[in-house]
């Protein structure tokens, strides 16, 4: 072989060797005709939790409170340690604690389900508040964000939790938040976030507190339950706020009567507040004490009768129903006595081309559809939710420093997925969810346990009468026990809130429950 040709070969056994090298250092031999392997996708980043630490003070009941604001995101993770969620909170602390056993600590939240907190972060206890008009439309903007004097913060920190899907919690990793949206689902995600905060900031030893609102009031006992038999973790007091526990007391299937006669008090309230009544009585304490009779007497004994109730009667039941709910007796009648919550904001003022508000009937908005059986929309919520959620944007990027980059979602975008209301155990078939069992257990397991309950009388979404049927209805409780729940009532809605004067009665009633229960 000449000079040349060994040369040659040389180099073609040098380009093999680099080629087989080069396929060996990929994971697999090279084929002929095979194309290259594709470059492997870098891993994600590690979701991170962020936080923003920012210092004020705030004045109430005539002392001046500092505080830090904490606006941050918790790691949730799974059994395998994966992380699954980012959940968003927004803590308010006094400083200087010296004794954090001594300091009472409050988680709250809304409930939908799929409502962030905005609604009680802005209107009720933080150390800031929106302005909002009373019974009416809120012009604007610019909307005014102002110090609450009736903040909590004087009684204890408050820690505002958005459950994951809302604000700014989402899922992360192979999560998806769709995979938070059911009654369990939510529990576990919430019990975590409150045993990493308290773990992490030495709040174990602290008095503490749930308050939730509408369905925050359900995944209270549920929750504070879960974590009392999970983890040992125990709570001196649940701050129900526009409560229910039993969904079937706000549920209208065919068939069922219940909800038509826990609602009628409620309705009884809204016509007097709209003075649709013939005979308007001056005192509304005393006109609901007597519509709560009729409604748990006479009217349910009609509704009880079914088909088998005569004309006479039902047009005499019709008559004695119009006195109350402000509804024409040729209405009534037409509804066979029974007429549903949407339905009754419809025809209330349908007269006066208006439709009465859901969650606080004190609230009205025009109709655009006079010929419409329900009502299409929710004239409190058209009337606020504006403020309220404007006024929150501005703050925690502004002020809290927290969010610049991010979307803030007020509601859950559900898009198709449903929330999942199944509960494990119970007997025979599927009813409506209830935690009442939930509640039983929990005052059994932690007889110290107090229970607050704060209804609106003009709250048709989970009116009074329910949440006093639920209250008496606690199967398994002790006599005893009974005596752990309290119940208050306001001349507002479902927020009572957004009133300023049932804001301050109902500051009070929390702060004297708080100090109630916190001390040894």
């Amino acid at each position: 072989m000449n000079k040349r040709r060994r040369r040659l070969v040389a180099a073609f056994l040098f380009v093999m060797l680099a080629a087989t090298h080069c396929a060996l250092a990929q994971g697999q031999e090279a084929k002929p005709g095979e194309a290259k392997p594709a470059a492997e996708t870098p891993p994600a980043p590690a979701p991170k939790e962020e936080s923003s630490v920012t210092d004020h003070q705030v004045r109430i009941g005539g002392q001046t409170i500092a505080y830090k604001a904490t606006a941050a995101t918790v790691l949730l993770k799974n059994d395998k340690e994966e992380p699954i969620a980012l959940v968003y909170s927004t803590a308010y602390t006094k400083s200087d604690v010296k004794d954090l056993s001594a300091r009472p600590l409050a988680f709250l939240y809304n409930g939908g389900p799929g409502s962030s907190s905005v609604w009680l972060h802005m209107g009720s206890f933080s150390p800031k508040r929106v302005s909002t008009a009373n019974a009416d439309y809120t012009a604007g903007p610019p909307f005014q964000l102002n110090d609450n004097p009736f903040s909590l913060l004087d009684k204890a920190d408050l820690v505002f939790i958005d459950p994951v899907g809302t604000g700014f919690s989402h899922a992360v990793g192979k999560a998806q938040n769709k995979d938070f949206w059911g009654i369990t689902q939510d529990v576990h995600s919430l019990a975590q976030f409150i045993h990493t905060y308290v773990s992490r900031n030495d709040r174990w030893n602290s008095p503490k507190f749930l308050i939730g609102e509408s369905y925050g009031t359900f995944r209270s006992v549920a929750l504070c339950n879960y974590l009392l038999q999970h983890d040992n973790m125990q709570f001196n007091g649940i701050v129900l706020v526009s409560n229910v526990l039993d969904l079937s007391t706000i549920s209208f299937p065919p068939g069922q009567d219940l909800a038509y006669i826990l609602h009628a008090p409620t309705y009884a309230a809204v016509a007097w507040y709209h003075k649709v009544l013939k005979d308007r009585p001056a005192d509304l304490t005393a006109f609901l004490a007597d519509a709560r009779k009729f409604a748990t007497g006479e009217y349910a004994a009609a509704l009880m009768k079914g088909a088998a109730l005569s004309d006479a009667a039902k047009a005499e039941m019709a008559k004695k129903l119009a006195r109350y709910t402000g509804l024409s007796e040729e209405y009534l009648i037409r509804a066979n006595l029974r007429v549903n919550e949407p339905q009754f904001a419809m025809e209330l003022q349908r007269m006066r081309g208006l439709t009465t508000g859901r969650l606080d009937a004190r609230f009205s908005g025009p109709t655009p559809d006079l010929l419409s059986e329900y009502a299409q929309s929710d004239p409190q919520s058209d009337a606020i939710s504006g403020a309220f959620v404007s006024a929150f944007n501005s703050y925690v990027r502004n002020e809290l420093k927290f969010g610049q980059d991010k979307v803030y979602y007020p509601q859950a975008e559900f898009n198709g997925a449903q929330w999942d209301f199944k509960q494990g155990g119970g007997f025979g078939f599927p009813g409506a969810p209830n935690v009442e069992p939930d509640l039983v257990q929990a005052l059994i397991s932690n007889p110290h346990l107090r229970v607050e309950v704060e209804n609106g009388y003009f709250d048709l979404a989970t009116p009074f009468l329910g949440t006093e049927y639920t209250m008496d209805h606690l199967d398994g409780l002790p006599a005893n026990l009974r005596a752990n729940i309290t119940l208050k009532y306001y001349e507002a809605g479902h927020m009572m809130y957004v009133l300023e004067s049932e804001l301050a009665k109902l500051k009070a009633n929390v702060a004297a429950f708080i100090d109630g229960v916190s001390k040894p």
